[in-house]
């Protein structure tokens, strides 16, 4: 039997305004947490699009649990790519940081919440990745709890390469991305003693951004 939903506004917006979808069309449907829909719409509304479910399917999660801890960038923006980019790998979690060096301390929930979303619904996933509140770097390494533990950085020191490392799909792999200025000596220090392994992503220079990807990319096609 059909069963009658309407659509929040950022979902009808997109259908509406930027898929241009009328009424009539079916559209697939997702709740970010495993469950996907086929609907039919019935009134192409930009702010509450009403649709009528007309099938729905479970989905198992994923077996590669990929958390990636990532410092506030000074730059917002950067760090909204870096989401979008994540949650179409299929990135399990991730988890703002608060480093020494992290220069930006706040960011806006809301805003971030919509972008995975976003990505999620464009990548026709039906997973969406928990994004937690942003932790301080002390607190987060010496409590966290994940099968295989990892950091990059730019220090000098014995560290191995990300893709030659032995990683099974099953587990959870948990890699630490630093601020623009990397992380501290203390702070790498500490993620040592805590049980991180140090690693490099490849021999250039990376932003953060750009490494925090680097390193979802390795481990989900690992």
């Amino acid at each position: 039997m059909e069963k009658e939903f309407i659509l929040n506004e950022n979902s009808s917006r997109h259908i509406v305004q930027v898929l241009r979808m009328k009424p009539g069309e079916n559209l697939r449907l997702t709740d970010g947490k495993g469950l996907s829909a086929i609907a039919v719409i019935r009134e192409a509304h930009k702010k509450h699009c009403r649709v009528n479910i007309i099938e729905k399917k479970i989905h198992d999660p994923s077996n590669q649990n990929i958390q990636i801890g990532v410092s506030l960038l000074k730059n917002a923006s950067r760090f909204e790519w870096f989401l979008e980019k994540a949650t179409e790998l299929g990135i399990s979690k991730i988890i703002p940081l608060k480093c020494d060096r992290t220069e930006k301390q706040q960011f806006r929930m809301e805003r971030l919440h919509s972008i995975l979303e976003s990505a999620m619904i464009q990548s026709q996933q039906v997973w969406m990745p928990v994004l937690s509140e942003p932790k301080s770097f002390p607190d987060f390494v010496s409590e966290v709890n994940a099968d295989k533990k990892f950091i990059a950085h730019c220090e000098p020191g014995t560290k191995r390469r990300l893709n030659e490392m032995m990683i099974t799909n099953n587990g959870s792999v948990l890699i630490l991305i630093g601020p623009e200025g990397d992380f501290t000596e203390e702070e790498i220090k500490l993620a040592s003693q805590s049980g991180f392994m140090a690693v490099e992503l490849g021999e250039n220079r990376l932003r953060s951004e750009t490494a925090a990807v680097v390193a979802a990319a390795l481990l989900k096609l690992h």
